[in-house]
């Protein structure tokens, strides 16, 4: 089986409920957030988790996954900035599913606070 490694830059309390999962899902989406998206690149997770989760959210953290890519050949990816900026667009109804294709356990590679911005790695 082939896979595919992606990123998801999450807050504090996304990554509390994928801990409650023990590393192994990502949590439903709320209402507004019709869709999940996973980044292609550590670098493009590493900006959202930095500028965004950090200063928004009190805390950043950027998770790494495999994927079967099978699965991931499903998706949509989308380019919402520079060619850096690439994502996947996989609707919130279809996440259970992509949950089930994850190989492994999602990793946390890097964390941010709000004051020091500065990145800790485990």
């Amino acid at each position: 089986m082939k896979t595919i490694t992606l990123y998801r830059p999450v807050g504090p309390k996304e990554l509390a409920l994928i801990e409650a999962s023990d590393f192994r899902e990502f949590p439903p989406r709320l209402p507004q957030q019709p869709i999940f998206y996973p980044v292609l690149n550590e670098e493009y997770a590493t900006q959202i988790a930095r500028d965004w989760n950090a200063v928004h959210d009190g805390g950043g953290y950027v998770t790494r996954f495999e994927v079967e890519v099978e699965m991931v050949k499903r998706y949509p990816v989308k380019t919402v900035g520079s060619s850096l900026h690439q994502e996947l667009w996989v609707p919130a109804e279809e996440l259970a599913e992509f949950n089930q294709h994850i190989v492994g356990r999602i990793e946390v590679i890097a964390e941010f606070g709000d004051s020091s911005g500065g990145l800790q790695v485990e």
